[in-house]
């Protein structure tokens, strides 16, 4: 299978448990590995045949800037279901990292990576 990749988008977010990271958010990284087959697009050199990758970034975007959860969790699962849905991927893989939640200790950041198919969401 062929694979589109986006690595390290970088988003303003609302998300977490506590009522700080409500209200002042903070930065999210957002990887994505996306399966499909681009035979045709490798053949015909046209957009057409392909997925245009400023709407992915666009619906991304609007996922991680725009909706709001405690979780990572749930950003992650709601990225992925949300991509298989509007566009023909086969197969994504979603990984969005925290880098500064706020938890006691010394670490770069937390991350989330989910793999979810097209079977799982009945399409």
């Amino acid at each position: 299978m062929d694979k589109i990749y986006f690595k390290g988008m970088s988003f303003y977010g609302y998300h977490g448990v506590f009522g700080a990271e409500a209200e002042l958010g903070q930065r999210f990284f957002v990887d994505l590995d996306l399966s499909l087959d681009l035979s045709r697009a490798g053949a015909s050199d046209d957009l057409k045949d392909t997925v245009n990758y400023a709407e992915i970034f666009t619906c991304v975007q609007q996922i991680v800037e725009g909706e709001r959860y405690n979780l990572v969790e749930r950003l992650t699962a709601r990225i992925a279901e949300k991509l298989l849905c509007e566009f023909p991927f086969v197969e994504v893989k979603v990984k969005v990292t925290k880098p500064n939640p706020p938890i006691n200790g010394h670490y770069e950041s937390v991350a989330i990576e989910m793999v979810r198919r097209r079977e799982d969401f009945g399409s």
